[in-house]
């Protein structure tokens, strides 16, 4: 047997069921499969305290929906940090875009958007650092089209590549529909937004960003306002980190968790192919649940299932 495959099969041998408990990959394949065929789930799990990991399908390359906002903060903060914007420097509130198909004019519809109330500020102006936090807290579609104008998203994608993210590419804004029906979209995988998460925390290795602006976008990730996923899988109290991301057929979380003992952990869960929302948020805060209870306790895991589901 091949090195490669002899360690997966004794890492997927550790976490066999024990005294009549089912392993966690067991039950985590057990939900998945209860959606149906075509459904894929990609997770990607580090426990900072004792590295642990979980990867499943997590090199699975899918459409990042809202997600894709936490590179951009982190391009906007890393231009901060270098002196090339300020936080409190203001920011014109428009509602016109060019589309990166042709560079025809589009804007977008307060009605699609969870935070119709940037759109009474057109024609006005904010301080970045305001439409940051409403682009991760209320994950504002018109401010990350303004913030990502101004930073550029290729600054975005290069920096993802100076952090490890390897296929995380960020190469338009929101509501492009030119572009999107052109596939001209931007992709993640579980893991890349797991390694953009652990950038985040103190005393990370080979992060480019400032200590200061760590502290401030996780305090902007923790009063994140859209909860049915990872957080609805924990203990109520549980102060989380995270950006979720939806639109048709794709419903991700990213999560920073800080349990009140012991050390934080990183849980990415994407999914794709179901269309009902509450189904999709049912089985991430399911998923979650079954890593609070497993976490500390299960060495890493290889994929299982064909697919993905």
């Amino acid at each position: 047997m091949k090195p490669l495959l002899l360690l997966a099969a004794l890492l997927l041998s550790a976490c066999a069921s024990t005294g009549g408990q089912p392993s966690l990959t067991f039950q985590i394949d057990r939900l998945v499969r209860e959606q149906g065929t075509n459904v894929t789930v990609a997770i990607a799990y580090q426990e900072l305290g004792t590295g642990l990991t979980l990867s499943r399908y997590d090199r699975e390359v899918m459409h990042p929906a809202s997600t894709m906002k936490v590179p951009v903060m982190l391009a906007l903060f890393e231009a901060v940090d270098r002196g090339e914007m300020r936080l409190d420097q203001p920011v014109q509130v428009r509602n016109e875009f060019q589309s990166l198909m042709d560079g025809s004019p589009y804007s977008l519809d307060p009605a699609e958007d969870s935070d119709p109330d940037l759109y009474k500020h057109v024609g006005k102006s904010l301080p970045l650092e305001e439409l940051i936090r409403r682009m991760i807290v209320r994950s504002s579609n018109l401010a990350t089209n303004l913030l990502i104008e101004r930073i550029g998203a290729t600054r975005v994608t290069d920096l993802m590549r100076l952090i490890g993210a390897e296929d995380l590419r960020v190469l338009r804004g929101v509501e492009d529909d030119k572009a999107y029906q052109a596939g001209m979209n931007n992709v993640t995988t579980a893991r890349d937004l797991l390694i953009v998460l652990r950038m985040l925390l103190p005393g990370a290795t080979g992060s480019p960003l400032s200590e200061a602006s760590r502290r401030r976008m996780l305090e902007i990730l923790k009063a994140q306002e859209l909860n049915e996923k990872i957080p609805a899988g924990l203990p109520p109290g549980v102060p989380v980190a995270h950006k979720t991301g939806d639109i048709t057929g794709i419903h991700h979380d990213a999560a920073i968790v800080f349990p009140s003992e012991g050390k934080p952990y990183i849980l990415v869960i994407l999914t794709r192919g179901i269309v009902d929302d509450r189904k999709a948020d049912r089985l991430i805060a399911d998923i979650s649940r079954l890593i609070w209870d497993y976490r500390g306790s299960s060495p890493a895991i290889s994929p299982s299932g064909p697919n993905g589901g």
